[in-house]
C-alpha cells in the first residue's frame, strides 16, 4: 500500500506530504526571497476537476502554495465513518503529484488552525462555499497583513456528487 513503510523505518509523512516543520523552514525561505505564500486546506477525497481550479486559483493568488490536508481520523471526524475513500498518503500523493501545488502537509486537527498559524500564509484560499465569516484562519491572516480569497466552484463538482453518482451506478 502507498505510504506504508517497513518496521524498522521511522514513521513520518506519507509520500507527497512534507512535515510541517519542514514546510515552516520552505516558508522562511520564500519570505526571505520576498516570496508570498497561498494556502489552502481539505478533506480532497476522490480529487476532481473543481479541486484541481480551487488549486491553480490558489497558485496564482502567489508565488507558492502549500495544501493542507486532513488526515483520515479527522475526515471520519468531519464526514462520518465511511470516509474517507481515499486513503491520506494517496490523497497526498495525489496533490503533491498536481503542477500547482509546492507542497503538501497533513494535519489531524479538526481545523488547519494550527497549520496556519506555524506557515503564516499571505493568501488564504477556500471554495465560495465557505462564507468569509466561517474560514478558519481568516482573521488571523488578515491581522498580519494578509488576505482572503474565495474561489467560485465549479457546478456539480463536488465529491458529495461523485459518490452519489457511484451509489446510483452512473
Amino acid at each position: 500500500m502507498v505510504g506504508e513503510r517497513p518496521p524498522d523505518q521511522a514513521p513520518g509523512p506519507p509520500p507527497g506530504a512534507v512535515p510541517l516543520s519542514e514546510a515552516v523552514a520552505w516558508r522562511e525561505s520564500l519570505r526571505a526571497r520576498g516570496l508570498r505564500l497561498a494556502f489552502t486546506n481539505g478533506c480532497f477525497d476522490l480529487l476532481h476537476a473543481g479541486h484541481v481550479r480551487l488549486l491553480t486559483a490558489a497558485r496564482h493568488a502567489a508565488d507558492a502554495l502549500v495544501v493542507a490536508v486532513n488526515d483520515d481520523a479527522s475526515v471520519r471526524r468531519l464526514k462520518g465513518p465511511a470516509r474517507p475513500i481515499v486513503p491520506a498518503a494517496e490523497r497526498a500523493e495525489l496533490l503533491a503529484a498536481l503542477e500547482p501545488v509546492d507542497r503538501v502537509v497533513l494535519f489531524g486537527e479538526d481545523t488547519p488552525l494550527e497549520t496556519i498559524l506555524a506557515l503564516r500564509p499571505d493568501v488564504l484560499v477556500k471554495g465560495a462555499d465557505w462564507p468569509e465569516d466561517r474560514i478558519v484562519g481568516a482573521p488571523e491572516v488578515r491581522s498580519w497583513g494578509g488576505e482572503v480569497l474565495r474561489v467560485p466552484l465549479a457546478a456539480g463538482l463536488s465529491t458529495t456528487n461523485l459518490v452519489e453518482r457511484i451509489l446510483r451506478g452512473a
